[in-house]
């Protein structure tokens, strides 16, 4: 794999930088590969649109910014709309498609799966909507093992919350292999 860049958005609060970390360690320490992970601070960490993003690749990464999207996960209308325009043609668009009504449209793929009703609903714990993305994104995208996410999982989340992680990764797994069914 050459370079491929992912970017997690939504607003602060959701988890998403803690997902942006845990995906770059699946790739780097349980699979071998390189990868760098980056996020945005500020007004964003108390709601605005944040964004973390990965930059994975077999060779030397040159510059750790996403420049050009192969995946955009968004979990808020705002952070699609803002960051849509960075993803490449043919790339992958996965929403929350709750709380994002309207994905635009453009030359990529389109995943909506009720992320946030996912982690509320089957796993009981809205908390967990970024570990149910991180399923999706994992399964949809195969760009790293469910092995591995699950050993990052176990080793970022608190001790005593392990189980619940693991049924939101599953859950989110499952939500993708329905839509790649359908």
């Amino acid at each position: 794999m050459e370079r491929y860049e992912v970017r997690l958005s939504g607003s602060g609060g959701q988890g998403l930088i803690l997902a942006g970390k845990i995906l770059a360690e699946a790739v780097a320490i349980y699979e071998g590969r390189n990868a760098v992970q980056t996020q945005s601070y500020g007004p964003e960490a108390r709601g605005g649109a944040s964004k973390a993003e990965v930059v994975i690749s077999d060779g030397e990464i040159d510059y750790p910014k996403a420049m050009s999207l192969d995946v955009l996960l968004s979990l808020t209308q705002e952070s699609c709309t803002k960051y849509s325009g960075d993803l490449k043609s043919g790339g992958t668009l996965i929403v929350d498609s709750e709380l994002v009504p309207y994905p635009p449209k453009g030359e990529w793929k389109v995943y909506a799966a009720p992320i946030t009703d996912i982690a509320t609903t089957k796993v009981g714990k809205v908390v967990v909507t970024n570990i149910v993305a991180l399923g999706l994104l994992a399964r949809i995208t195969e760009i790293v093992s469910m092995d591995a996410m699950k050993k990052a999982i176990l080793a970022r989340v608190p001790k005593g919350t392990e189980e619940v992680n693991m049924k939101a990764f599953d859950e989110g797994w499952k939500a993708a292999e329905d839509l790649l069914r359908s």
